[in-house]
């Protein structure tokens, strides 16, 4: 990780930012974070079947977040900065974590989203340092919000 950011990354970190505000994405985002509920990778293939709206939508928002985490594990932008303006990849990981172990299982490919656990386990000891019980608050309303369902 760089240890400053420069504003290569704040350049990079606006890009992704104009990127989130695509008509679209900001649909399948929203959709994601009030909708989003699988409890298992069988409970996902029922619910959002490929080629479904949803399906496109839960492809669209994880994908986008695999993306801008690889940019971010790779060092191409500052990861205090990126964490400093960015949670909702937090949010995406903590909904699929528990689908993946089957996931990666299936498709054989243990790689699966890696970009985005490895970011999440950053961002979390990241957040504990500054903030020891935000994780478990977070966690918590995206947890309540599920119920609600």
């Amino acid at each position: 990780m760089k240890e400053h950011p420069d504003h290569h990354d704040a350049e990079l970190l606006l890009r992704l930012y104009e990127l989130r505000r695509d008509e679209k994405l900001r649909l399948a985002r929203d959709w994601f974070i009030r909708e989003f509920h699988a409890e298992s990778m069988e409970d996902f293939s029922k619910r959002y079947p490929f080629g479904s709206q949803d399906n496109t939508y839960y492809r669209m928002t994880v994908t986008y977040w695999e993306m801008a985490a690889s940019i971010v594990n790779r060092g191409l932008i500052n990861e205090e900065l990126f964490f400093e303006s960015n949670s909702e990849f937090f949010a995406v990981w903590t909904k699929i974590q528990r689908l993946l172990p089957s996931a990666r299982e299936a498709q054989k490919n243990p790689y699966s989203y890696h970009n985005l656990e490895e970011l999440a386990k950053k961002y979390e000891k990241w957040m504990s340092a500054r903030a020891p019980e935000a994780i478990v608050a977070f966690r918590e309303r995206i947890k309540t919000f599920a119920a609600k369902k």
